[in-house]
């Protein structure tokens, strides 16, 4: 090495000593920055559990956020890190993705109902005439912040489609004859986007039930029955009639409004739900006739 560097200062000649001197303090330091950079390196280096690439690959890779998490990656990394799949679950996947994903983690995969967006709302253009013309930018977000709507009905779907653009799944599109969004049961994945987009919350993630049988109230307007009424004519008015048909709480009234909880068993009780409301607020599908 010495011999290196005699023969390094020589090809200088006797006038480049300095510039030897700086050429081996640039080594030197380079020498010196790759080994510090190699501890730090070694000693924050980040381990990811190969198990993470491997849920990943079996996820749908939709990231669609449905799942509550930024990503497919980010739910592979929650799954992971959890240990179990305890109130995880993708809904774009499904039971058989999950299950996927159980055998991974070496886990049982807890069972999940299928879900299917469903718009709590029924004010057609028959069932709640149009009262303001509105001419203004197309966006439920904006026009909620603007005026009631164009039946006056002051939680009613604006039916402008924002929940339309939002979906990734073509699920979704705007009945020119109701103007109100149709949810393709096909289609639909319960991703939740639907959910999060509407600025009056009017959508809901419901079991699509067995057969598809489902039954809910349509309606979101808390005002009071007659103002109710006077915006669209199958609102809900807190009659309470609903209440009596069960003999559990699976159904109640809050704010003048009912509501039909996911356990209500809708074989059984469905039709009588149905037949008991006086303004067809309450809506079935694939409900049966009452059996007698």
């Amino acid at each position: 090495m010495e011999s290196l560097f005699l023969a390094l200062k020589n090809s200088f000649g006797a006038d480049g000593t300095l510039l030897f001197l700086s050429v081996v303090s640039l080594c030197v330091i380079g020498v010196v920055a790759a080994a510090v950079l190699f501890m730090a390196a070694k000693k924050f280096k980040i381990f990811e559990d190969p198990k993470i690439d491997l849920i990943n690959e079996v996820l749908p890779g939709a990231n669609c956020g449905g799942c509550g998490y930024p990503g497919c990656r980010g739910f592979a990394e929650a799954c992971v890190k959890a240990g179990n799949l305890d109130g995880l679950n993708c809904p774009v996947g499904g039971s058989s993705t999950m299950k996927q994903v159980g055998e991974i983690l070496g886990v049982a995969a807890p069972s999940s109902l299928p879900l299917i967006a469903v718009l709590r709302c029924n004010g057609t253009r028959e069932n709640a005439p149009i009262k303001i013309n509105y001419d203004g930018t197309s966006s439920c977000r904006i026009s909620h912040m603007l005026y009631a709507g164009d039946s006056g009905c002051p939680n009613g779907c604006m039916g402008l489609g924002d929940c339309v653009e939002v979906c990734k799944f073509d699920a979704l599109y705007i009945d020119k004859n109701t103007n109100l969004p149709v949810v393709d049961e096909n289609k639909c994945v319960a991703c939740g986007a639907c959910v999060k987009a509407c600025p009056r919350n009017i959508y809901e993630l419901r079991p699509k039930g067995k057969n598809s049988e489902r039954v809910y109230v349509a309606c979101m307007n808390t005002q009071k029955g007659a103002e109710a009424r006077k915006n669209c004519k199958v609102a809900c008015i807190g009659c309470m009639k609903c209440t009596k048909v069960t003999e559990s709480t699976s159904v109640s009234v809050k704010n003048a409004l009912s509501y039909i909880d996911t356990k209500v068993d809708t074989s059984l009780h469905g039709p009588a739900l149905i037949e008991c409301c006086p303004t067809k607020a309450i809506v079935g599908v694939n409900i049966g006739e009452k059996k007698s």
